[in-house]
Protein backbone atom coordinates (compact mmCIF):
# COMPACT_ATOMS: atom_id res chain seq x y z
CA UNK A 1 0.00 0.00 0.00
CA UNK A 2 1.39 3.30 -1.24
CA UNK A 3 2.08 6.38 1.76
CA UNK A 4 1.06 9.72 0.82
CA UNK A 5 4.88 10.72 1.49
CA UNK A 6 5.81 8.99 -1.27
CA UNK A 7 3.12 9.84 -3.53
CA UNK A 8 4.50 13.60 -2.76
CA UNK A 9 8.08 12.44 -3.83
CA UNK A 10 7.05 10.56 -6.84
CA UNK A 11 4.93 13.98 -7.72
CA UNK A 12 8.54 16.01 -7.03
CA UNK A 13 9.88 13.77 -9.75
CA UNK A 14 7.20 13.68 -11.96
CA UNK A 15 7.53 18.06 -12.42
CA UNK A 16 11.48 17.82 -11.95
CA UNK A 17 11.55 15.36 -14.67
CA UNK A 18 8.98 17.01 -17.16
CA UNK A 19 8.66 20.79 -18.49
CA UNK A 20 6.49 22.62 -20.63
CA UNK A 21 3.71 21.98 -18.70
CA UNK A 22 0.01 22.50 -19.13
CA UNK A 23 -2.26 23.18 -15.63
CA UNK A 24 -5.08 23.27 -15.39
CA UNK A 25 -8.49 22.84 -12.85
CA UNK A 26 -11.98 21.64 -13.31
CA UNK A 27 -14.99 24.03 -15.28
CA UNK A 28 -16.56 26.27 -13.42
CA UNK A 29 -13.26 26.99 -10.81
CA UNK A 30 -14.13 27.81 -7.42
CA UNK A 31 -11.55 29.16 -4.73
CA UNK A 32 -9.70 25.91 -4.38
CA UNK A 33 -9.55 25.28 -8.53
CA UNK A 34 -8.26 28.75 -8.91
CA UNK A 35 -5.81 28.99 -6.39
CA UNK A 36 -4.53 25.36 -6.83
CA UNK A 37 -3.99 26.05 -10.46
CA UNK A 38 -1.96 29.38 -9.90
CA UNK A 39 0.01 27.62 -6.89
CA UNK A 40 1.48 25.37 -9.12
CA UNK A 41 2.49 27.74 -11.05
CA UNK A 42 4.02 29.36 -8.62
CA UNK A 43 5.83 26.15 -7.52
CA UNK A 44 6.96 25.92 -11.83
CA UNK A 45 7.69 29.67 -12.06
CA UNK A 46 10.71 29.30 -8.94
CA UNK A 47 11.58 26.16 -10.59
CA UNK A 48 12.31 27.75 -14.17
CA UNK A 49 10.14 25.21 -16.01
CA UNK A 50 7.79 26.21 -18.79
CA UNK A 51 4.11 25.94 -18.50
CA UNK A 52 0.99 27.53 -19.58
CA UNK A 53 -2.47 28.00 -16.74
CA UNK A 54 -5.60 27.41 -18.47
CA UNK A 55 -9.36 26.97 -17.70
CA UNK A 56 -12.37 25.93 -19.89
CA UNK A 57 -13.49 29.55 -19.32
CA UNK A 58 -12.92 32.54 -17.13
CA UNK A 59 -12.05 32.60 -13.80
CA UNK A 60 -14.51 34.03 -10.79
CA UNK A 61 -14.15 38.15 -10.32
CA UNK A 62 -13.55 37.90 -6.83
CA UNK A 63 -10.28 35.81 -7.13
CA UNK A 64 -8.39 38.05 -9.46
CA UNK A 65 -6.59 39.46 -6.27
CA UNK A 66 -4.09 36.47 -6.22
CA UNK A 67 -0.38 37.02 -7.94
CA UNK A 68 -0.55 35.86 -11.60
CA UNK A 69 -4.27 35.17 -11.61
CA UNK A 70 -4.43 37.18 -15.06
CA UNK A 71 -1.96 34.74 -16.89
CA UNK A 72 -4.86 31.68 -16.69
CA UNK A 73 -5.99 31.36 -20.30
CA UNK A 74 -9.75 31.64 -20.68
CA UNK A 75 -9.77 28.85 -23.55
CA UNK A 76 -13.28 30.10 -24.83
CA UNK A 77 -11.15 33.21 -25.82
CA UNK A 78 -8.60 31.62 -27.29
CA UNK A 79 -7.62 29.88 -30.24
CA UNK A 80 -5.79 26.39 -29.94
CA UNK A 81 -2.31 26.54 -32.14
CA UNK A 82 -0.72 23.31 -30.46
CA UNK A 83 -1.21 20.80 -27.49
CA UNK A 84 0.59 19.31 -24.30
CA UNK A 85 2.58 16.14 -23.44
CA UNK A 86 2.95 16.87 -20.05
CA UNK A 87 0.45 18.38 -18.03
CA UNK A 88 -1.32 18.96 -14.62
CA UNK A 89 -4.35 18.69 -13.33
CA UNK A 90 -5.76 20.05 -10.23
CA UNK A 91 -8.56 19.92 -8.09
CA UNK A 92 -10.25 17.63 -10.28
CA UNK A 93 -12.36 14.77 -9.02
CA UNK A 94 -12.26 12.92 -12.34
CA UNK A 95 -10.98 13.80 -16.05
CA UNK A 96 -13.78 14.74 -17.56
CA UNK A 97 -13.68 17.38 -15.12
CA UNK A 98 -11.13 19.39 -17.23
CA UNK A 99 -13.80 20.25 -19.96
CA UNK A 100 -12.89 20.77 -23.67
CA UNK A 101 -9.18 21.99 -22.34
CA UNK A 102 -8.58 18.26 -22.98
CA UNK A 103 -8.54 19.21 -26.54
CA UNK A 104 -4.96 20.85 -25.65
CA UNK A 105 -3.57 17.79 -24.33
CA UNK A 106 -1.91 14.86 -26.55
CA UNK A 107 -3.19 11.57 -26.86
CA UNK A 108 -1.34 9.40 -24.21
CA UNK A 109 0.32 12.75 -22.41
CA UNK A 110 2.33 12.53 -19.08
CA UNK A 111 -0.42 13.87 -16.39
CA UNK A 112 -0.27 14.36 -12.39
CA UNK A 113 -3.22 14.51 -10.99
CA UNK A 114 -3.57 16.42 -7.81
CA UNK A 115 -6.99 16.06 -5.95
CA UNK A 116 -8.73 15.96 -2.21
CA UNK A 117 -12.02 14.17 -3.48
CA UNK A 118 -12.70 11.12 -2.11
CA UNK A 119 -14.37 10.23 -5.37
CA UNK A 120 -11.27 10.68 -7.72
CA UNK A 121 -10.85 7.85 -9.92
CA UNK A 122 -7.00 8.43 -10.35
CA UNK A 123 -6.57 9.12 -13.57
CA UNK A 124 -3.55 10.02 -14.11
CA UNK A 125 -0.16 8.50 -14.86
CA UNK A 126 0.98 10.15 -11.54
CA UNK A 127 -1.75 10.46 -8.46
CA UNK A 128 -1.19 13.00 -5.63
CA UNK A 129 -4.39 12.40 -3.83
CA UNK A 130 -5.18 12.39 -0.47
CA UNK A 131 -9.27 12.59 0.20
CA UNK A 132 -8.64 13.44 3.72
CA UNK A 133 -6.77 16.81 3.15
CA UNK A 134 -9.66 19.98 3.52
CA UNK A 135 -8.55 21.38 0.23
CA UNK A 136 -6.19 20.22 -2.95
CA UNK A 137 -4.81 23.64 -1.75
CA UNK A 138 -3.90 21.91 1.39
CA UNK A 139 -1.72 19.19 -0.61
CA UNK A 140 0.13 22.25 -2.52
CA UNK A 141 1.40 23.36 0.54
CA UNK A 142 3.11 19.54 1.42
CA UNK A 143 4.48 19.99 -2.32
CA UNK A 144 5.71 23.14 -1.89
CA UNK A 145 7.17 22.35 1.38
CA UNK A 146 9.15 19.67 -0.19
CA UNK A 147 10.94 21.82 -2.60
CA UNK A 148 12.66 23.75 -0.19
CA UNK A 149 12.10 27.14 -2.19
CA UNK A 150 11.52 29.51 0.83
CA UNK A 151 7.86 31.19 0.69
CA UNK A 152 6.35 34.31 -0.01
CA UNK A 153 3.23 36.62 0.57
CA UNK A 154 2.00 35.30 -2.91
CA UNK A 155 1.99 31.67 -2.49
CA UNK A 156 0.59 31.95 0.99
CA UNK A 157 -2.25 34.24 -0.02
CA UNK A 158 -3.09 31.46 -2.85
CA UNK A 159 -2.75 28.63 -0.67
CA UNK A 160 -4.73 30.25 2.34
CA UNK A 161 -7.57 31.10 -0.30
CA UNK A 162 -8.07 27.38 -1.51
CA UNK A 163 -8.02 26.65 2.33
CA UNK A 164 -10.39 28.83 3.70
CA UNK A 165 -12.90 28.75 1.04
CA UNK A 166 -13.26 25.04 0.77
CA UNK A 167 -13.90 24.63 4.11
CA UNK A 168 -16.19 27.84 4.53
CA UNK A 169 -13.89 29.59 6.89
CA UNK A 170 -12.41 26.96 8.57
CA UNK A 171 -16.36 26.14 9.82
CA UNK A 172 -16.60 22.19 8.25
CA UNK A 173 -15.37 18.83 9.54
CA UNK A 174 -12.33 18.95 7.39
CA UNK A 175 -10.65 21.46 9.57
CA UNK A 176 -7.97 19.35 11.32
CA UNK A 177 -5.25 20.74 13.76
CA UNK A 178 -2.82 20.48 10.34
CA UNK A 179 -5.56 22.41 8.62
CA UNK A 180 -5.25 25.30 11.43
CA UNK A 181 -0.94 24.48 11.46
CA UNK A 182 -0.64 26.07 8.14
CA UNK A 183 -2.89 28.59 7.97
CA UNK A 184 -1.35 29.92 11.54
CA UNK A 185 2.13 29.61 8.77
CA UNK A 186 0.59 31.15 6.08
CA UNK A 187 -0.92 34.10 8.06
CA UNK A 188 2.90 34.77 9.96
CA UNK A 189 3.47 35.34 5.99
CA UNK A 190 1.49 38.10 5.56
CA UNK A 191 -1.68 37.07 4.38
CA UNK A 192 -4.52 39.19 5.41
CA UNK A 193 -7.51 36.45 6.90
CA UNK A 194 -10.06 39.00 8.16
CA UNK A 195 -10.11 41.19 4.71
CA UNK A 196 -9.94 37.39 2.69
CA UNK A 197 -12.79 36.40 4.71
CA UNK A 198 -15.16 39.09 4.24
CA UNK A 199 -14.27 39.70 0.22
CA UNK A 200 -14.55 35.99 -0.06
CA UNK A 201 -17.40 34.36 2.19
CA UNK A 202 -19.30 37.72 3.57
CA UNK A 203 -19.61 40.18 0.49
CA UNK A 204 -22.40 39.89 -1.97
CA UNK A 205 -21.98 41.70 -5.64
CA UNK A 206 -26.12 42.66 -6.62
CA UNK A 207 -26.37 40.11 -9.40
CA UNK A 208 -25.64 37.61 -6.43
CA UNK A 209 -28.39 39.17 -4.12
CA UNK A 210 -31.05 39.43 -6.81
CA UNK A 211 -30.22 35.45 -7.87
CA UNK A 212 -30.26 34.52 -4.29
CA UNK A 213 -33.16 36.48 -3.73
CA UNK A 214 -35.17 34.62 -6.84
CA UNK A 215 -33.92 30.71 -5.64
CA UNK A 216 -35.73 31.51 -1.84
CA UNK A 217 -38.02 32.21 -3.45
CA UNK A 218 -38.50 28.30 -5.16
CA UNK A 219 -38.22 27.11 -1.64
CA UNK A 220 -39.61 23.28 -1.00
CA UNK A 221 -39.20 20.65 1.94
CA UNK A 222 -39.65 17.09 2.36
CA UNK A 223 -42.89 16.20 4.51
CA UNK A 224 -40.60 15.46 7.52
CA UNK A 225 -38.48 18.40 7.12
CA UNK A 226 -35.17 16.61 6.57
CA UNK A 227 -34.57 17.48 2.93
CA UNK A 228 -34.71 21.33 1.56
CA UNK A 229 -33.93 22.30 -2.11
CA UNK A 230 -34.11 25.74 -4.46
CA UNK A 231 -34.02 26.02 -7.52
CA UNK A 232 -32.65 28.50 -10.02
CA UNK A 233 -33.68 28.27 -13.62
CA UNK A 234 -31.97 30.35 -16.66
CA UNK A 235 -34.47 32.97 -16.59
CA UNK A 236 -33.77 34.02 -13.29
CA UNK A 237 -30.06 34.29 -14.17
CA UNK A 238 -31.29 36.62 -17.04
CA UNK A 239 -33.45 38.29 -14.77
CA UNK A 240 -30.64 38.96 -11.74
CA UNK A 241 -27.85 39.39 -14.42
CA UNK A 242 -25.96 36.76 -12.51
CA UNK A 243 -23.06 34.45 -13.64
CA UNK A 244 -22.51 30.81 -13.02
CA UNK A 245 -19.84 32.24 -10.16
CA UNK A 246 -22.71 34.28 -8.44
CA UNK A 247 -24.41 30.95 -7.36
CA UNK A 248 -21.70 29.61 -5.29
CA UNK A 249 -23.32 29.58 -1.62
CA UNK A 250 -26.85 29.08 -2.88
CA UNK A 251 -27.44 25.70 -1.51
CA UNK A 252 -26.36 26.09 2.30
CA UNK A 253 -29.16 28.23 2.53
CA UNK A 254 -31.61 25.21 2.54
CA UNK A 255 -29.40 23.20 3.90
CA UNK A 256 -28.99 25.70 7.53
CA UNK A 257 -32.51 25.48 7.75
CA UNK A 258 -33.15 23.93 11.38
CA UNK A 259 -33.66 20.05 11.13
CA UNK A 260 -32.55 20.06 7.43
CA UNK A 261 -29.81 16.96 6.93
CA UNK A 262 -29.35 17.60 3.27
CA UNK A 263 -29.79 21.32 1.05
CA UNK A 264 -30.25 20.96 -3.00
CA UNK A 265 -29.82 23.66 -5.52
CA UNK A 266 -30.68 22.19 -8.99
CA UNK A 267 -29.67 24.51 -11.25
CA UNK A 268 -31.69 24.62 -14.81
CA UNK A 269 -28.87 23.96 -17.87
CA UNK A 270 -31.37 24.11 -20.30
CA UNK A 271 -34.69 22.43 -20.82
CA UNK A 272 -33.01 18.45 -20.84
CA UNK A 273 -30.49 19.23 -18.62
CA UNK A 274 -29.89 20.34 -14.98
CA UNK A 275 -27.46 19.98 -12.39
CA UNK A 276 -27.60 19.19 -8.40
CA UNK A 277 -25.57 20.34 -5.75
CA UNK A 278 -25.96 18.95 -2.29
CA UNK A 279 -24.82 19.35 1.12
CA UNK A 280 -25.42 17.00 4.02
CA UNK A 281 -25.37 17.73 7.63
CA UNK A 282 -23.37 14.21 8.12
CA UNK A 283 -26.19 11.55 7.80
CA UNK A 284 -26.63 11.55 4.14
CA UNK A 285 -23.07 10.47 1.68
CA UNK A 286 -24.03 12.86 -0.89
CA UNK A 287 -21.05 11.75 -2.57
CA UNK A 288 -22.42 8.23 -2.95
CA UNK A 289 -25.90 10.02 -3.97
CA UNK A 290 -23.58 12.08 -6.82
CA UNK A 291 -22.36 8.85 -8.03
CA UNK A 292 -24.98 6.85 -8.47
CA UNK A 293 -25.77 9.81 -10.93
CA UNK A 294 -22.57 10.21 -12.84
CA UNK A 295 -20.89 12.72 -10.26
CA UNK A 296 -19.07 13.20 -7.43
CA UNK A 297 -17.51 15.22 -4.73
CA UNK A 298 -17.15 14.82 -0.83
CA UNK A 299 -19.20 12.75 2.03
CA UNK A 300 -20.93 16.35 2.81
CA UNK A 301 -20.61 18.07 -0.65
CA UNK A 302 -20.92 16.77 -3.81
CA UNK A 303 -22.72 17.62 -7.18
CA UNK A 304 -23.62 15.59 -10.45
CA UNK A 305 -25.42 16.72 -13.79
CA UNK A 306 -29.20 14.92 -14.90
CA UNK A 307 -30.30 14.81 -18.41
CA UNK A 308 -34.33 15.25 -17.89
CA UNK A 309 -36.66 18.48 -16.66
CA UNK A 310 -36.77 20.59 -13.62
CA UNK A 311 -39.54 18.43 -12.22
CA UNK A 312 -37.95 14.91 -13.04
CA UNK A 313 -34.63 15.44 -12.19
CA UNK A 314 -35.71 17.12 -8.98
CA UNK A 315 -38.34 13.94 -8.15
CA UNK A 316 -35.43 11.48 -8.90
CA UNK A 317 -32.53 13.31 -6.27
CA UNK A 318 -34.90 14.10 -3.68
CA UNK A 319 -36.69 10.62 -3.99
CA UNK A 320 -32.70 8.78 -3.77
CA UNK A 321 -31.62 11.53 -0.38
CA UNK A 322 -35.12 10.22 0.97
CA UNK A 323 -33.51 6.56 0.43
CA UNK A 324 -30.75 7.76 2.30
CA UNK A 325 -32.01 9.13 5.27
Amino acid sequence: MRTYEQDLLDARTFIEKHDDFLVVAHVQPDGDAVSSTLAVGWLLSRLGKTFTLINEGPIPQRMTYMHGAGTIVDMSLTERTRTYGSVICVDCADFKRVGLVSEWMEEGANMLNIDHHPTNDRYGTQNLIKADAAATAEILYDLVALFDLGWDRNIAEMLYTGILTDTGGFRYSSTSPKVMQIASHLLELGVNGPDLADSLLEQLTKPQFDVLTLALGTLQMSENGQVAWVHVTPEHMIQAGAANEDLEGIVNYPRNIQGVEVGVLFKVIDENAVKASMRSAGKVDVAAVAAEFGGGGHVRAAGCRLEGTLEEVTKLVIERIKQSL
